[in-house]
């Protein structure tokens, strides 16, 4: 034996011990009855612990007791995650869960929702799928996606085709389909065989047309098309375009011209506010996010600003942002920022619309580095 496996061994004997020690002990909570001294002595069971293969917790009270008062000082962090890990600490799951919607666009909230399906905990994450808060659901399927396990598909895949759902959950489930293997070939069956919704083909196609598999490519180009930008050049998948460096300060002039994004949206006080201020959006949206929104607006509906429709009783029609609604009246404001307020006895109906009032043609206007720079300059928008 070398010095450096007697060093090594020589460790390991001395956690052991000391975990022999301090488990044979009184209760660790008699240890002592200050918090730093109780959780400095709790730290080195935890790392005597993480030594030991196939420990047994459930002979080892106290040293279970020491491990779930650790977990509390450590919520959040990578270390949490690596002890309900070794320790299959099912008992963790809505803390998880918490990690999952809450910290969901980091490496720590995919990580979180791989223990999830790790510990098998169908029920829960179905659960978090039905979400009647559309947002929050949208915002699981999309970690889901992340997370790239195929053994989510079978959750995933009966959404696409549920035309009872809201089309952002719909979206959300075909693009995490769309980030493994398998789920790329369950979503070409169902192009394949005609069952992919109308609003639901560019969501399809962004996935698709971007596979690494070219067996998978080609037979989704004849089902599948990506929109078209200026002089009908068809712009390249998100992934791609996600890859592209942009001209920040040409963005800001094509967002306030050409791109007629300021039309409808502020940043920092200028331009039209009928959808959602722009002014923090690189603080909340990834440049894959602001792509989808500009490509697919329908998919992204931001909440209280969705379409409603009104017809009045003598035959006109408009649709708009609901601004406001009393049991006497409603306004709404159109695309060009125009408010009207309607009395409820004038109007004959009034519905919601599944669509966003941000054009779906805008991309249109501009070309593939156009897109680009738009959404460099977006990125740059954030809190102060």
């Amino acid at each position: 034996m070398n010095l450096t496996q007697r060093r090594k061994g020589a460790e390991a004997c001395w956690f052991v011990g000391l975990f022999v020690l301090l488990c044979a002990s009184a209760p660790l909570r008699e240890l002592s009855a200050d918090d730093a001294a109780q959780r400095a002595k709790d730290a080195i069971v935890v790392r005597a612990l993480m030594r030991l293969p196939g420990v047994d917790l459930s002979v080892k009270p106290e040293a279970k007791a020491a491990l779930l008062r650790h977990l509390e000082t450590v919520k959040g962090s990578e270390q949490y995650l690596d002890l309900v890990e070794k320790f299959k600490l099912r008992d963790a799951k809505d803390e998880l869960l918490r990690l999952l919607i809450e910290r969901g666009d980091s490496t720590l909230g995919v990580r979180a929702a791989g223990l999830l399906v790790k510990f098998d905990e169908r029920k829960l994450l179905q659960e978090a799928i039905a979400d009647p808060d559309r947002a929050k659901a949208t915002k699981f399927l999309n970690v889901l996606g992340l997370l790239a396990d195929a053994k989510t598909n079978d959750w995933i895949a009966p959404l696409v085709t549920d035309t009872n759902l809201a089309l952002p959950i719909r979206s959300a489930a075909v693009t995490a389909l769309g980030r493994n293997g398998p789920g790329q070939k369950q979503l070409l069956r169902t192009v394949e065989e005609g069952k992919l919704p109308m609003d639901l083909q560019f969501a399809a196609a962004n996935a698709l047309l971007s596979s690494a598999d070219d067996a998978i490519r080609a037979a989704a180009g004849k089902h599948l098309s990506l929109p078209a930008g200026a002089g009908g050049e068809p712009l390249p998948p998100v992934a791609e375009l996600v890859k592209l460096s942009g001209d920040a300060a040409r963005g800001k002039e094509l967002f306030a011209g050409a791109g007629s994004c300021a039309k409808c949206h502020k940043v920092r006080g200028e331009g039209k506010e009928v959808g959602p201020d722009l002014s923090e959006i690189g603080s909340k949206l990834s440049k894959e996010a602001m792509y989808v929104s500009v490509l697919d607006p329908n998919a992204g509906v931001s909440f209280n600003y969705e379409t409603w429709l009104a017809r009045t009783l003598d035959g006109t029609t408009l649709s708009g942002i609901l601004v406001s609604q009393t049991d006497d009246a409603i306004e709404l404001k159109t695309a060009e920022a125009i408010v009207h307020k309607l009395k409820r006895d004038d109007i004959e109906a009034l519905k919601k619309l599944p669509t966003s009032l941000m054009p779906a043609d805008l991309q249109k206007q501009l070309k593939a580095q156009d897109l680009v720079d738009i959404v460099e300059y977006l990125t740059t928008l954030k809190k102060q």
